[in-house]
């Protein structure tokens, strides 16, 4: 089996990347969409029931395909034999940020019920909540590339 994900490495890890780049595209795109369904959208409206199609499609159609891809990619990554020293902090790190990054993708899911729901937060709210993947895909890329 170690053999077998050795070899496939290279496509492994570009497979993984490949998820990465969709998921966190999803993750930066959500928040936003939730900022103008929150300032723009009124529920049972018309806007508002598009906001909740096109949240709905890119959480389901994208973004939980594309959390799924990256997790599977990246434990295989893990268990490929040489790749990751659990001595040194930047696994830890990394795998920590990844934790929270999937917590998020899930408390973005409660946030997309409260909206389709009529509640939900202020547009305000949805801006902060936008920066979170940002600081914990810096914290994921620097884990990774500096490995400290």
């Amino acid at each position: 089996m170690t053999d077998l994900l050795a070899t496939w490495y290279p496509w492994i890890r570009a497979f993984h990347v490949m998820a990465v780049i969709s998921w966190m595209a999803g993750l930066f795109y959500l928040p936003r969409l939730f900022v103008y369904h929150a300032e723009r959208g009124r529920a049972g409206a018309e806007p508002a029931e598009s906001f909740v199609i096109m949240e709905h499609k890119l959480l389901r159609l994208i973004m939980n395909p594309a959390m799924m891809a990256t997790w599977v990619a990246g434990l295989a990554l893990v268990f490929t034999p040489g790749i990751v020293d659990w001595s040194m902090v930047w696994p830890w790190t990394k795998a920590a940020a990844v934790l929270a990054m999937t917590w998020f993708h899930h408390a973005l899911v409660w946030e997309w019920r409260a909206l389709r729901d009529g509640g939900g937060r202020t547009g305000r709210s949805y801006r902060l909540m936008n920066e979170i993947p940002t600081l914990l895909m810096m914290v994921i890329v620097a884990s990774v590339i500096v490995k400290f």
